[in-house]
């Protein structure tokens, strides 16, 4: 009996020594998803004040797309991360114009919308200027980040997207540039540079590049780039795409 009642306490020494082994590695939370600061390029250049539809008498421009889309995803998008913006080609008619209108910050969806619902496209696309804007608030160099890039347009400021990209990948891994090409590649005046350059951009940073159409493609898009991935589930159409 003594030998039994020895083997027994010695069992349950040695399971509790199993639980308390286990049960924090039980226990214990995951890192958080999705909580690097972020950075929102928004394209105002005289573009995106056309018609969605050239060829249609109902005006639709192209920014309240944008706009539409961001005001349904930001809400969600802020839960998880500071939000800031970057703004470029508003302002004076055909001057290459960039913002920096918001640092990252918490609950960044009112003031983003203020600043958005107020742009007036105008100017010409400093994409490479802002989006190195936009790299520098985030201290891209010491801290990981993403950047999301809207634009419906080339560079027209002397800028090189890709170059810019190539620069980012050798200098700073844990930055990440999501770019989201609206209606990009359906505008053959704009030739196919502007689809490569955004496309390059994005592939050299680790980064995805989306072609989007109308603002429920823009709204997947910004959550598949801004918000987490549990929240951005979405089956990918033929008119938004993740370009490999």
């Amino acid at each position: 009996m003594k030998r039994l009642s020895k083997f027994l306490a010695c069992a349950v020494l040695a399971l509790s020594g199993v639980l308390a082994a286990t049960i924090p590695a039980l226990t214990a939370e995951p890192p958080s998803p999705c909580t690097e600061d972020a950075m929102i390029v928004f394209d105002a250049s005289g573009s995106m004040s056309g018609n969605l539809d050239p060829f249609s008498t109902v005006v639709q421009l192209r920014i309240d797309e944008v706009r539409k889309a961001l005001r349904r995803v930001l809400p969600r998008a802020q839960l998880n991360r500071k939000i800031g913006l970057v703004t470029y080609g508003a302002g004076a008619y055909n001057q290459c114009n960039v913002s920096l209108d918001l640092r990252p910050t918490p609950q960044a969806a009112a003031p983003i919308m203020r600043v958005v619902d107020a742009l007036r496209p105008a100017g010409k696309t400093p994409l490479t200027q802002a989006i190195e804007q936009a790299a520098e608030v985030l201290d891209y160099r010491a801290k990981p980040g993403v950047i999301v890039v809207l634009t419906d347009g080339q560079e027209t400021c002397d800028g090189h997207p890709c170059e810019l990209g190539k620069r980012f990948g050798a200098e700073a891994p844990n930055l990440t540039v999501n770019v989201i090409g609206f209606r990009l590649q359906s505008d053959s005046w704009l030739g196919a540079q502007s689809y490569l350059d955004a496309k390059c951009l994005a592939e050299e940073t680790g980064g995805t590049y989306l072609n989007v159409h109308g603002e429920d493609d823009l709204v997947k898009a910004f959550e598949q780039t801004l918000g987490c991935p549990m929240m951005s589930m979405w089956e990918p159409q033929q008119s938004l795409r993740a370009v490999h």
